[in-house]
C-alpha cells in the first residue's frame, strides 16, 4: 500500500527547434522574431536580463507564450548590422524551472555575421566592488565626444561579478564606455550617471583553444575530466573602472525643522557664502547659531530665544546660491518658506505637564510611605556624548560631542590625571573645539606608554545657549605597554609615482579603514597596531589632499587610483610583520578579497539532478524492504 509517486522527475532544460528568421540568418528585414521550444517556456525579468544590441531607444516587447518567445524591436533596423538578443539565464522550462543557460539570438540585416566578442569587468573605482546591472558599450568613434553625443554602438550588461561580453562585434578598433543610464539614451548626459572610461582601443581577434569541462557522476563525485575546443575571443580581460562625477551643480534639496530649535538646510553642493534669513514674523537679526558641515553643504540654524522655540511656525525669506542653467551660481531667494516643527508646541506642553504630574504623584506616594521623596522637579542635564576608550593607543583620540551649541565650555574644569608610582599627577593636555565644528571638541594627550589616566570633567563645565548644565563625568583609561601591540611593514611597488603620493590603508573585515599612513621611501609603517586580523588597500593621492577623489570626464581625469591586497593579513601580540606589495602584478579584478566583497556573485542557475537522488532513495527503500540495515 503506497502513495502514487508521480515517476522519475523531468531535468531536461528547454530545447530550441526553430525560429522565424533562422538563428544566424543575414539579409533579414523584419523586426519580429519568433524562437520555438520543445516544450513549454516561462521568461524571467526579461526588461533587466535580455539585452539587445546595437541598442534601442524604444524599449522591445519581449513576450513568452506556451511554447515559444516572441520579440518584437520598435526601432527601425539599421542596415549591414548584426542584432544579439541575449537572454542570458532568463529561459527556463515552465514546469520544473530547469534553466536554459545562457543563450544568444543572432541575425544580421547585411550579408554577414559579426562574430568576435570583447569581454572585461567593470569595478567601482572607490573601493573595486564588481558593479552589477551596468551597461557596457563600445564605439569605433575613438573621439572623446561620441560618448556624449551617440548612442553606444554595440551594448552589455555587468552580471553580478560585474562580468560582462560583448557580442556580434565586427572586426576593427574600439573604445569601451560603462554607463549607468538614467535617462535611457545610451550616451553620457547626466552628471548623476555613473560611467568608466578610459583611452585604451581595443581591436577584438579570436584563436583556437580548449578547457577542462568536469563529467559529474553525482552531486559528489567526478566522472570524468574532458578536454573540449573551443574559440577564445580576445581580448577578455578590459577592465573599467566606473565613478560619479562630482555633484557641482548647488540646488536646495529640503529644508526641515525635526526640533523645534533647529532649523536645517541641505544643498547638493557647499558655497563660501552661507544662506541669509529674514524673518517675515519674528526678527531674524543674532537669533540663531549657524552650524556648518566641512561641504557647507548642510546648515544647521539653532534657535536661541525660547519664545521662537515655542512659536510653531516661522515664516521666512531665504536668499542662497544656486546653480542657473548656464551652470553660473546665482542669487536666489525662496519667498514666504513656512518652517513647521514636527511637533507642535501644544502637545509638547501637554506631553511636560504629563510628564511632571506623574513625577508629583510618585513623590507624594513616597511622602505617604515615609520614603525619602524630591520637593523640586529635577532638571535635566546637558547630554554630553563623551567618547573615551578604556583601552587606548598612542595614537587614540577622545573627543566630546554636544547635544547643542554651546554659551559657556570651561576648560579649566577639564582635567587628565596619571598615575606615576601610584600617586596621581596632572597630566599635560588640551581640550579644544576641532576646526570647523561647533559641537564637536578634542583632548590632545601626548599619550605613555604603560600607563593608567583618569579623564575628569567637573559639573557645569559645559552650559548650552539654553542655560542647560551638564554633570559631573569620570573614566579611566589604561594605555597599553608596547608587548601588547604588532608592527606592520609593507614594502610597495609598481607604481612608477613619488612614494609619498601614496597613501595605505589599513581594514577591518567590512571593508573600513582602521589605520592609514603614507609611504615613506617605498615603506608603509603601522606602529603599535592591536592584534587582529586586517585587510589593506592604498590609493594613489594624485593631489596630495589625503582623501581619494573621484574622476571628472569634462577634464579627462580618472578617478584616483585604488588597490587591494588579495590576501588577508594576521598580527599577533609582539610580532613585527613584514609584506611585500607590487600594487600591478594582480589584475585589478581579482585584487580584492572576496570575505570583504560586499557584491557576492549569484547562485547560478543549475540543473538539479534530482532522479540521481532519488535514484538513490528507491535503492534504500527497496533494501529497507530485505531487511538490510543503513
Amino acid at each position: 500500500m503506497g502513495q502514487p509517486d508521480g515517476g522519475w522527475y523531468d531535468d531536461d532544460p528547454p530545447v530550441v527547434v526553430g525560429s522565424t528568421p533562422e538563428d544566424r540568418a543575414t539579409n533579414v528585414k523584419t523586426n519580429k522574431i519568433t524562437i520555438y521550444f520543445d516544450e513549454f517556456i516561462k521568461i524571467d525579468n526579461a526588461t533587466e536580463k535580455v539585452i539587445v544590441s546595437p541598442p534601442q531607444l524604444e524599449v522591445p516587447e519581449i513576450k513568452g507564450a506556451g511554447k515559444k518567445i516572441v520579440v518584437e524591436l520598435k526601432d527601425t533596423l539599421k542596415e549591414n548590422t548584426t542584432y544579439t538578443i541575449d537572454f542570458s539565464d532568463a529561459i527556463s522550462d515552465n514546469n520544473e524551472g530547469n534553466p536554459m543557460g545562457n543563450y544568444t539570438f543572432t541575425f544580421s540585416t547585411g550579408e554577414q555575421i559579426d562574430t568576435f566578442e570583447i569581454a572585461g569587468y567593470v569595478l567601482d573605482a572607490s573601493n573595486l566592488e564588481p558593479i552589477k546591472g551596468i551597461a557596457v558599450g563600445l564605439y569605433n568613434d575613438l573621439s572623446d565626444t561620441a560618448f556624449t553625443t551617440k548612442p553606444l554602438m554595440r551594448i552589455s550588461r555587468t552580471d553580478s561579478r560585474g562580468h560582462f561580453v560583448v557580442k556580434g562585434v565586427a572586426p576593427g578598433t574600439y573604445r569601451a564606455y560603462a554607463l549607468q543610464d538614467m535617462d535611457g539614451d545610451f550616451c553620457f548626459k547626466q552628471k548623476g550617471e555613473m560611467i568608466a572610461f578610459n583611452h585604451e582601443t581595443y581591436s577584438p581577434s579570436s584563436k583556437p583553444d580548449t578547457r577542462t569541462d568536469t563529467i559529474w557522476r553525482d552531486s559528489l563525485h567526478i566522472d570524468a575530466l574532458r578536454q573540449v575546443p573551443y574559440t577564445h575571443f580576445l581580448p577578455d580581460d578590459v577592465t573599467l573602472l566606473a565613478f560619479m562625477h562630482p555633484q557641482t551643480d548647488r540646488y536646495l534639496l529640503k529644508t526641515e525643522r525635526l526640533e523645534p530649535n533647529k532649523l536645517s538646510f541641505y544643498f547638493t553642493y557647499g558655497d563660501s557664502i552661507l544662506p541669509e534669513i529674514k524673518g517675515l514674523n519674528f526678527n531674524a537679526d543674532s537669533a540663531f547659531v549657524i552650524e556648518a558641515n566641512e561641504k557647507r553643504d548642510t546648515i544647521h540654524y539653532w534657535l536661541r530665544d525660547t519664545m521662537l522655540i515655542n512659536k510653531d511656525t516661522l515664516l521666512m525669506d531665504i536668499s542662497y546660491h544656486m546653480t542657473d542653467t548656464l551652470g553660473n551660481l546665482v542669487l536666489n531667494t525662496d519667498s514666504a518658506v513656512e518652517m513647521l516643527p514636527k511637533v507642535p508646541y501644544e502637545k509638547r506642553l501637554k506631553e511636560q505637564t504629563k510628564e511632571m504630574e506623574k513625577w508629583q504623584k510618585q513623590q507624594e506616594k513616597k511622602k505617604k510611605n515615609d520614603q525619602p521623596y524630591d520637593s523640586i522637579y529635577p532638571v535635566k542635564p546637558l547630554e554630553v556624548k563623551y567618547n573615551v576608550p578604556s583601552s587606548a593607543t598612542p595614537d587614540s583620540r577622545i573627543t566630546v560631542e554636544m547635544p547643542t551649541p554651546l554659551a559657556v565650555c570651561d576648560t579649566s574644569k577639564v582635567h587628565l590625571y596619571s598615575m606615576i608610582d601610584s600617586v596621581w599627577y596632572q597630566a599635560p593636555c588640551e581640550f579644544r573645539q576641532i576646526a570647523n565644528s561647533v559641537r564637536q571638541y578634542e583632548l590632545l594627550v601626548d599619550w605613555r606608554l604603560e600607563t593608567e589616566y583618569s579623564f575628569e570633567v567637573d559639573s557645569a563645565a559645559f552650559i548650552d545657549i539654553y542655560g542647560v548644565v551638564s554633570k559631573a563625568n569620570k573614566q579611566g583609561i589604561k594605555v597599553k605597554g608596547p608587548d601588547d601591540f604588532s608592527l606592520l611593514v609593507i614594502n610597495v611597488s609598481g607604481l612608477e609615482v613619488a612614494d609619498t603620493s601614496i597613501i595605505v590603508q589599513l581594514l577591518n573585515n567590512s571593508d573600513s579603514p582602521v589605520m592609514e599612513v603614507r609611504v615613506k621611501d617605498g615603506k608603509a609603517r603601522f606602529e603599535y597596531l592591536m592584534p587582529g586580523k586586517y585587510y589593506m588597500r592604498a590609493f594613489v593621492d594624485a593631489n596630495g589632499n589625503g582623501v581619494w577623489d573621484t574622476g571628472d570626464y569634462a577634464a579627462d581625469r580618472q578617478a584616483e587610483a585604488i588597490y587591494y591586497y588579495s590576501q588577508e593579513i594576521e598580527c599577533k601580540e609582539k610580532w613585527d610583520v613584514t609584506k611585500s606589495w607590487n600594487l600591478t602584478e594582480v589584475p585589478r579584478f581579482r585584487q580584492k578579497p572576496a570575505a570583504i566583497t560586499k557584491q557576492k556573485p549569484d547562485q547560478e542557475k543549475k540543473l538539479k539532478n534530482r532522479n540521481v537522488e532519488r535514484a538513490k532513495q528507491l535503492g534504500k527503500e527497496y533494501l529497507k524492504t530485505k531487511g538490510v540495515k543503513l
